[in-house]
């Protein structure tokens, strides 16, 4: 697990720079700039307003004593999307986007819940209560 942060830590910003540095060849240094910067408070806002979506439906399958673990996957993708939003870069937001996206977040909901349960049937992770 360490050698893939490690890798992502290394990888990402270089992919990352350089997706900039052609895209500020393409449509120059300062409206480069200003789409990054346009990016980032987009997906602010919409991560916000899909949050918010999301504790409401967490909060609701609770009070009616259902599990809320979909939900609570939902939430998780849009905490990694709005967090990818507003680093700087386009392949990030790319990623971002799809993960706030109501269409598209099921795609990554499931494969959250195909890792999870790989992770406890193998006993890798464990849960615990108090």
């Amino acid at each position: 697990m360490l050698k893939w942060l490690i890798a992502a830590i290394i990888i990402i910003p270089a992919i990352e720079m350089w997706g900039i540095i052609q895209v500020g060849h393409m449509i120059g240094g300062w409206a480069t700039f200003g789409l990054i910067l346009l990016t980032g408070f987009a997906g602010a806002q919409l991560a916000r307003m899909e949050g918010r979506k999301a504790l409401v439906d967490v909060q609701t399958q609770m009070q009616k004593g259902e599990p809320p673990g979909h939900a609570m996957l939902n939430g998780l993708c849009v905490l990694i999307g709005g967090l990818l939003l507003l680093m700087p870069g386009f392949f990030t937001d790319i990623v971002g986007i799809t993960l706030l996206f109501p269409l598209t977040r099921p795609f990554y909901r499931t494969m959250m819940l195909k890792w999870l349960e790989r992770k406890l049937r193998n006993g890798s992770l464990t849960i615990r209560r108090k």
